[in-house]
């Protein structure tokens, strides 16, 4: 039997393969999608009353773009390391920015401490509902678009995951909901993020072989 013969016969009940989407152009499908999620949820909510005045302070601003940032890297990252040719350093390119934001807050805690001592924490559970609520349902999605990494990556892929998502969800209810001090926004929506990777990292694998399957 002749080579070219046999590579005939092999294919001819070879079902097609589907290309996977490229890393960015994935990333940036997923970003709009849950940007416009966010925009809708925002506008529907209504913006919060101090918004423009908050907007006018240089730490806010920096803040917003940092939670902006960090989600959008965390989406990048995640959608490369759910290709095997990657390189796991693909998991770091969302800490510079993570650690970016967190900081911000943090000197801001450290601002209102020298002003005014320790502010008072008060519970907010809707800042916790806000981000979970929808950063649940956005990590779900981007696990289901990155499916095919359940036999490579899927807990640093479902992490990220939950991080971005996490991220931009905190960044619609900086806009829709007001909270006093930096210390509650660092605890709260810090707190809420995490809580998401959390979840992400431990259900994340289930969820993308179940997908998968």
């Amino acid at each position: 039997m002749q080579t070219d013969e046999l590579i005939s016969r092999l294919s001819q009940d070879v079902p097609p393969v589907r290309r996977v989407t490229p890393p960015m152009q994935a990333a940036l499908r997923w970003l709009a999608m849950a940007l416009g999620v966010v925009a809708a949820v925002v506008l529907l909510s209504g913006f919060r009353h101090d918004l423009e005045q908050r907007l006018m302070l240089m730490h806010e601003q920096v803040n917003l773009l940092a939670a902006l940032a960090t989600g959008a890297a965390a989406a990048v990252a995640a959608f490369h390391l759910a290709l095997p040719d990657r390189s796991d350093r693909w998991a770091l390119l969302p800490l510079p920015f993570a650690a970016f934001w967190v900081s911000g807050l943090g000197w801001g805690c450290i601002a209102e401490f020298i002003e005014r001592g320790w502010p008072a924490l008060r519970v907010s559970f809707g800042c916790m509902s806000f981000i979970i609520g929808f950063g649940v349902p956005l990590t779900l999605g981007m696990l289901w678009m990155t499916r095919h990494a359940a036999r490579i990556r899927p807990g640093p892929v479902a992490a990220l995951a939950g991080l971005a998502a996490a991220a931009l969800a905190s960044v619609g209810l900086s806009l829709v909901h007001h909270l006093e001090a930096a210390a509650m926004v660092l605890i709260w929506h810090g707190g809420s993020v995490l809580l998401v990777m959390l979840f992400s990292r431990i259900w994340g694998k289930r969820a993308m072989r179940a997908m998968d399957a």
